[in-house]
């Protein structure tokens, strides 16, 4: 039984037996879950489960501190009066594949403040994308394929 499923009956189960049926105590019961199910991992062989969990909380938080960064980043340009902004479009080549992961890339590069996601390729190995702030396109694009594209992957693969 795929672990995602079993994690989720476990809370289920954990909030019914409590008489809690919130979603503090969902979340209380998907933690308890987790760790019975982390503590019994070898009877489940090689299950991608908990690593995968993990790279998505690496996700999380990358995302969290570029977010705070561009914010910080595209208010200073707006508030200061001399700009330091030098927009342009680059195509960023992709390694993601599937629609999934070419969206939740796309997305999550829109959702940052200074970067728009444009339009992907029609061979879909080429995302364009509108940066506020280029100053060394070499490095604009390492940061995205190192950054967002690579977790994302990561949490996908």
């Amino acid at each position: 039984m795929n672990l995602l499923i079993l994690n989720t009956i476990l809370a289920i189960g954990f909030t019914a037996v409590l008489g809690v049926f919130s979603v503090g105590g969902f979340v209380a019961g998907y933690i308890v879950g987790y760790f019975a199910l982390w503590i019994t991992r070898s009877l489940y062989g090689q299950e991608r489960y908990f690593s995968r969990l993990s790279n998505a909380l690496h996700l999380i938080v990358y995302f969290l501190w570029q977010l705070v960064i561009s914010n910080i980043r595209v208010f200073w340009d707006v508030i200061t009066p001399h700009h330091t902004s030098q927009p342009g479009i680059i195509g960023i080549p992709l390694d993601a594949r599937t629609d999934m992961e070419i969206t939740l890339v796309a997305n999550l590069i829109s959702l940052t403040p200074g970067t728009l996601s444009l339009d992907v390729s029609q061979d879909r190995t080429t995302l364009y994308v509108h940066v506020m702030f280029m100053d060394d396109i070499e490095m604009v694009r390492a940061e995205i394929k190192n950054g967002i594209e690579r977790r994302v992957l990561e949490v996908l693969r």
